[in-house]
């Protein structure tokens, strides 16, 4: 089952996975590894993967030849089941989060019964993708289904913002004002006819500030509105 989540401009598919327990037909398990191979098949390299399941496997406490998915903090022995989740992660080059971290042996066993703890429960993300994961473990105390208990990551996430180009008021270039403009302006609002007599006050101020202002922006220029 997958999700895919758009976060700013950032897409995350979250895919969660159950692989059939370890006496069950190999055809059912070889169909379970053909549909995820597509479901991770089909999500485009820039886009962000994290795959979290119940693989029944156990990866064991050391890297073997796995070095590269994995960091060498897992917990009990390696079995078939886990050897198939690495060379499931080594062909997509996912890394395994929850062997990335030193932790104790309570907060890397995901399933305990009266009888057994191991590590079942697995996060995976892409080996370029590693830096996002800060943190990777089992919360005690915690369970989910039956003995299953809480597998936990933290993920840090740079979101972007996108910068908007706003294009802002045209303004006066006030700052071209020298002696030379200002001479020029002072001639032409010398024979500005906007207050002559017999007009209202209102209608005098408004023409007399109509004319300056388009004098201003003749003699010194605007700017073109940019913040």
């Amino acid at each position: 089952m997958s999700i895919k989540l758009v976060v700013g401009g950032c897409t995350l598919n979250i895919v969660s996975t159950y692989v059939t327990q370890a006496g069950l037909d190999e055809e059912v398990k070889r169909r379970f590894w053909k549909r995820l191979d597509e479901i991770v098949r089909s999500i485009p390299p820039a886009e962000r993967i994290f795959i979290r399941g119940d693989f029944n496997g156990h990866i064991g406490s050391t890297a073997g030849g796995y070095g590269e998915v994995h960091e060498g903090f897992g917990f009990g022995d390696m079995n078939g089941g886990g050897t198939s989740l690495l060379d499931f992660a080594k062909a997509f080059e996912l890394v395994i989060a929850n062997s990335s971290f030193p932790k104790r042996e309570e907060y890397l066993v995901t399933f305990q019964s009266a009888v057994a703890k191991i590590q079942i429960d697995y996060l995976l993300l892409r080996r370029y993708d590693r830096g996002l994961c800060k943190a990777c473990k089992v919360i005690p105390g915690e369970s989910l289904v039956m003995q299953h208990r809480l597998l936990v990551m933290d993920v840090g996430i740079m979101i972007k913002k996108k910068k908007r180009s706003v294009r802002g008021r045209s303004r006066i270039r006030w700052g071209a004002l020298t002696t030379d403009k200002a001479q020029e302006l002072e001639g032409g609002l010398s024979v500005m006819g906007a207050l002559r007599s017999g007009r209202d006050a209102s209608t005098m101020w408004t023409t007399m500030t109509n004319y300056i202002m388009e004098a201003v922006r003749e003699v010194l220029g605007v700017s073109k509105g940019f913040p």
